[in-house]
């Protein structure tokens, strides 16, 4: 329980932490965004990390992603991940993508 306990307070953080770290760029600009995810496979912590990185750009683009998977205003090309498969959870991916405002 204490492994679950703490990879839900680790994803939480990097949420936070990834939110804060800028606001919404201005028109034609792009920022490279890394965040951490996990899950009980390997598709599940990708879609956390694709989560995260969107929430610290833009949370009404993420919102829109995840309601139609679009991201009005904004290019949110291809991501790259590194997983593990760990003990307890799952697995853990690190993922980055660079977002640009349209």
């Amino acid at each position: 329980m204490l492994k679950v306990v703490t990879g839900v307070a680790v994803a939480a953080a990097a949420l936070v932490l990834a939110g804060a770290a800028d606001a919404k760029p201005a028109t034609g600009a792009c920022v490279l965004k890394a965040a951490e995810g996990t899950g009980n496979s390997e598709s599940s912590a990708k879609f956390q990390v694709d989560e995260a990185l969107l929430q610290a750009v833009d949370w009404s683009a993420w919102a829109s992603w995840m309601s139609s998977g679009t991201t009005p205003g904004y290019s949110y090309g291809k991501r790259t991940y590194r997983c593990k498969g760990g003990s307890g959870l799952g697995y853990t991916c690190r993922g980055q993508a660079t977002i640009c405002k349209l």
